[in-house]
C-alpha cells in the first residue's frame, strides 16, 4: 500500500525485453536504502517487484499484464521516474490510499502555467470516467492529486510548485502518457452497490 507522496526522482538505466516481459533496472538512491529482495516499490504508480538490488540500483521484473495496462513499456534508459516505498502502518497518510495497481493509460491533453502552480488538462478512459469526480482523489503517475474539474472524458489536476520540481509531472507536457489509478474506495462502492453484477 502506497500513499501517492513521491519521495523521489529515479532514473531508468536499463531495459532487458524478454519477450512478453521485460526487466527494468532503476536508480534510486533514497528508495534503495532500506529495500531488499522481495521489498515492493511504486515507479510511476506501478508497484513492483525488487528482484536485484545493488548500490542504488534495483531491477524488477514487469510481466505482460503491467505492460498491456501501464505506461512502463515505452520507458528507455535516461526516463526519469517517480518512486515510492510502501507506507508503514504508523506513518501518516499524506495522500490518499495507493495500491499501486494501474487502472489505465492516459495522455496530458493541455498545461495551463500559472504563477505559482500550472494546471494540467489529463486525458480520461470511458471506463474509468464513473471513479472520477471534483475535489476527488487520483493518481497519476504514481503521485496523489486532487481533481479539480472532472468530464466524461477529461479531468483537471492543479500542481503546486513542489510537484512541478520534483516528479514527473514537472517534466511531461501534451500527448505524453501517464499511469492512472482510480480511488479504490470508488470500485469497492460500486461493487457492493451492485452496479457491475
Amino acid at each position: 500500500m502506497f500513499t501517492g507522496i513521491v519521495e523521489e526522482l529515479g532514473e531508468i538505466v536499463g531495459v532487458e525485453p524478454l519477450g512478453d516481459s521485460a526487466r527494468l533496472a532503476i536508480r534510486g538512491p533514497l528508495v534503495t536504502q532500506d529495500a531488499v529482495h522481495g521489498a515492493s516499490i511504486a515507479v510511476n504508480g506501478v508497484c513492483l517487484t525488487v528482484v536485484d538490488l545493488k548500490d542504488d540500483v534495483f531491477t524488477a521484473d514487469i510481466m505482460k499484464e503491467t505492460l498491456d495496462r501501464s505506461a512502463l513499456g515505452g520507458v528507455e534508459p535516461g526516463s526519469r521516474v517517480n518512486l515510492e516505498r510502501p507506507v508503514r502502518l504508523a506513518d501518516r497518510l499524506g495522500g490518499h490510499l495507493v495500491q499501486g495497481h494501474v487502472d489505465g493509460v492516459a495522455e496530458i491533453v493541455s498545461r495551463e502555467p500559472g504563477e505559482h502552480w500550472d494546471v494540467v488538462t489529463v486525458s480520461l478512459p470511458p471506463e474509468l470516467s464513473r471513479y472520477v469526480v471534483g475535489k476527488g482523489s487520483i493518481t497519476v503517475d504514481g503521485i496523489s492529486l486532487t481533481v479539480v474539474e472532472a468530464a466524461t472524458d477529461w479531468f483537471t489536476v492543479s500542481l503546486i510548485p513542489t510537484t512541478l520540481a520534483l516528479t514527473t509531472l514537472g517534466h511531461k507536457g501534451p500527448g505524453d502518457p501517464v499511469n492512472l489509478e482510480v480511488d479504490v474506495v470508488a470500485k469497492y462502492v460500486e461493487r457492493l452497490m451492485g452496479a457491475d453484477r
